[in-house]
């Protein structure tokens, strides 16, 4: 059964730092492209970073552009998103979902992923 679990949320001050977690089983995430999506309340849920398949390469949003970091262990299963700078409009609830599409990652919506996790709630006060 492919599974997909996130963890690492929580309540953060402005400025800090958290970091997610993706952790996949069922599924190798070496043959899948990864993407971490948010939805803040009463938005639309938004693709912040992916990382592709096969060469790893990485897409950001301008939201979280040089503030938030994706990276995957093959070894573990998991893929990390390592958030700094945190701001009150990064609140939402995060979710990390993967494809088997092989090309870059920026190239496929939410609709091509095929497996989502459950999501983790991320608040940042001010």
């Amino acid at each position: 059964q492919v599974q997909l679990v996130e963890s690492g949320g929580g309540l953060v001050q402005a400025g800090g730092s958290l970091r997610l977690s993706c952790a996949a089983s069922g599924l190798a995430l070496d043959y899948f492209a990864v993407g971490w999506f948010r939805q803040a309340p009463g938005k639309e849920r938004e693709r912040i970073s992916c990382i592709s398949r096969r060469d790893s390469s990485t897409y950001y949003s301008d939201s979280v552009k040089g503030r938030f970091t994706i990276s995957k262990d093959n070894a573990n299963n998991t893929v990390y998103l390592q958030m700094n700078s945190l701001k009150p409009e990064d609140t939402a609830v995060y979710y990390c979902a993967a494809t088997q599409g092989s090309y870059y990652c920026s190239a496929y919506a939410s609709g091509d992923y095929t497996a989502w996790g459950q999501g983790t709630r991320v608040t940042v006060s001010s």
